[in-house]
């Protein structure tokens, strides 16, 4: 029998890690190929592939993401061959199995919940006996009606073989994302999550573990992102690891889901002193600052000591942080879901993730979403549309919100710029994005694509449209911005030049002749003439700049000359330096 383990994953850079369980349980018995695939491939080119691989079953991975666009391929399949055995499983598919098996009629079997066994169990029966009341976590139909098995018991992680040891998986890693597990379940019973229905955490044993970790990190992997629902919940586990990575990193980076109110002050102190910069990176799910809302999603967090671990590890400068929030949770209206963003943006993370209630079948809040009033989509994403006190009007809003903060937040394109508008020209984050999100919608932009220079000028023409003070001072931050955004010295600007071109020859003159004016830094770099006007831009600011990122206020008694180095090979980030224009007139007496 030959079997195809297929998914499609969100993005080319994703890898299914239920697959490679999957095979890695099931390979010594039978003939197995894992295919992956996107969202956005055709569906007519994911059938072909799949069809000329002859398979006599695949096995579909299915989640909220993909579920729909799985259903179409597996429509095609099925038309093209009546014959082929058809089996998902999956998170989306792992709840509500009877509504999954009869809307899907051309589905076979599905497994439910973990899948390593059943999966193995059912490949078994159907090359054997086809005794499949006896594999326990799957559904199938019998004589026309959905036939249910009762649930599997747990396995022993460690009877699960490493799926981390496939030798065709060698040469992608340095491009992919690898995904890895030390650890199932959660401690946690938040009612918007399905992770809130496994009782228990297991973990696998630590040496396999690191074997497997190194095994990775030895083979080129670039990025592990770690998918244990709450990495540090065991502080020694938690701390081994670390020490571990700290030791054998080799430049690959990791991320962590953490829950930041639990992480031990010792565990913090450890990371600030021995974590490598930029080689950890922790994802925090704060989802809302409302305690009303946090009780009633079951969900204990203490804000207080959240901010302690969030600020300590910013503090540290080594750790990159992305904090997670929903809108939409119950009793959180408009206005308190402002607060909610507004305390999390004051926390300062390099990253802040907006995103909107989802009813995923079999958590607490979809058997709730009545109570609250809650109307959702029919199919995945089952995404909320609104509920008794947040009507779609303001969720429509708040989405404008994300659109924004998404481009000039974490995409870091702009962080000069938009840190000064939000501290001196908007009352909070949550307004600066807001106002701009409302702006950008009423012009139609959403509608349009964009390059990078066009993100400067919206933003430069909704600062104009709202009489906006002191535009030139924001004119030079976001002129600094702009030229961060290259490696290379950009071949055209948004802007017209301060200086003409003869002006600019007179001040590359003056920077080659005495560039220790500059400063020791500047002069260092011995920039030569011809290389100036090959490799350097020069701006005028209304502002001394320096001043300005050291003590966060404005000086502008003089202007200054912004002085930026993009250097040749484009092997570091572009430097700037600044000078006053008064040391250097553009004519002498």
């Amino acid at each position: 029998m030959k079997v195809v383990l297929s998914t499609l994953n969100a993005k080319y850079i994703h890898t299914s890690l239920a697959l490679r369980y999957l095979k890695a349980f099931s390979q010594n018995d039978f003939d197995i190929d894992i295919v992956e695939y996107t969202i956005k491939d055709p569906a007519m080119n994911i059938v072909s592939d799949l069809y000329q691989k002859q398979p006599d079953l695949i096995g579909f991975s299915c989640y909220i993401w993909n579920i729909e666009e799985t259903i179409t391929v597996i429509s095609m399949l099925k038309k093209i061959n009546p014959e082929l055995i058809i089996v998902l499983g999956g998170p989306e598919v792992s709840y509500d199995t009877e509504y999954w098996m009869n809307r899907l009629q051309d589905v076979d079997y599905i497994v439910m919940g973990e899948g390593e066994e059943t999966f193995h169990h059912l490949l078994q029966e159907l090359h054997g006996d086809r005794k499949m009341y006896s594999v326990f976590g799957a559904a199938y139909r019998k004589e026309g009606r959905v036939i249910i098995n009762p649930p599997r018991p747990k396995l022993q992680l460690d009877d699960i073989p490493s799926p981390h040891h496939f030798p065709e998986d060698v040469p992608s890693l340095a491009n992919r994302v690898v995904y890895f597990e030390t650890s199932r379940g959660c401690p946690f019973s938040c009612q918007f999550c399905l992770s809130s229905i496994e009782v228990g955490v297991r973990y696998f044993d630590m040496e396999r573990t690191k074997q497997d970790l190194l095994y990775l990190i030895e083979s080129g992997a670039k990025l592990i992102k770690f998918v244990d629902r709450t990495f540090n919940i065991k502080r020694d586990y938690a701390m081994e690891i670390f020490e571990f990575l700290i030791q054998n990193h080799r430049g690959t980076v990791f991320q962590f889901e953490i829950t930041a109110d639990i992480m031990r002050p010792e565990v913090l102190d450890y990371l600030a002193e021995n974590a490598p910069p930029g080689v950890f990176r922790f994802e925090i799910g704060v989802q809302s600052t409302n305690d009303l809302t946090n009780s009633l999603v079951k969900r204990r967090q203490n804000f207080a000591k959240l901010t302690r671990t969030v600020t300590k590890v910013k503090e540290s400068g080594k750790i990159d942080q992305h904090l997670d929030l929903i809108a939409g949770l119950p009793e959180e209206d408009y206005q308190s879901f402002r607060k909610t963003f507004n305390d999390v943006f004051e926390l300062g993370p390099e990253e802040l993730q907006l995103g909107f209630l989802k009813m995923l079948r079999g958590t607490g809040m979809r058997a709730d979403a009545e109570k609250y009033g809650y109307r959702f989509m029919d199919h995945s994403p089952y995404e909320i549309l609104g509920n008794d006190i947040l009507p779609f009007s303001d969720l429509v809003r708040i989405k404008r919100v994300e659109d924004v903060l998404e481009k000039y937040w974490n995409a870091h394109r702009m962080d000069h710029t938009v840190k000064y508008l939000i501290r001196e020209e908007f009352s909070s984050a949550f307004d600066f994005f807001q106002q701009f999100g409302d702006y950008w919608e009423s012009r139609g932009w959403q509608k349009i694509g964009h390059q990078l220079e066009d993100l400067f000028t919206r933003l430069h023409a909704f600062l104009v449209d709202r009489g906006t003070g002191r535009l030139n001072w924001i004119e030079g931050l976001m002129k600094l911005d702009y030229f961060l955004n290259h490696k290379y010295k950009p071949r055209k600007i948004w802007w017209d030049f301060k200086l003409d071109k003869s002006a600019q020859s007179h001040y590359f003159r003056l920077l080659a002749d005495r560039p220790e004016s500059v400063s020791e830094a500047f002069a260092s770099l011995g920039i030569q003439e011809k290389d100036l006007h090959k490799h350097v831009m020069l701006e005028v600011l209304p502002f001394h700049l320096e001043h300005y990122l050291a003590a966060g206020e404005m000086k502008t008694e003089e202007e200054h000359l912004l002085i930026m180095y993009f250097p040749p090979d484009a092997s570091a980030r572009p430097q700037y330096f600044t000078m006053s224009m008064k040391s250097m007139p553009l004519t002498t007496s």
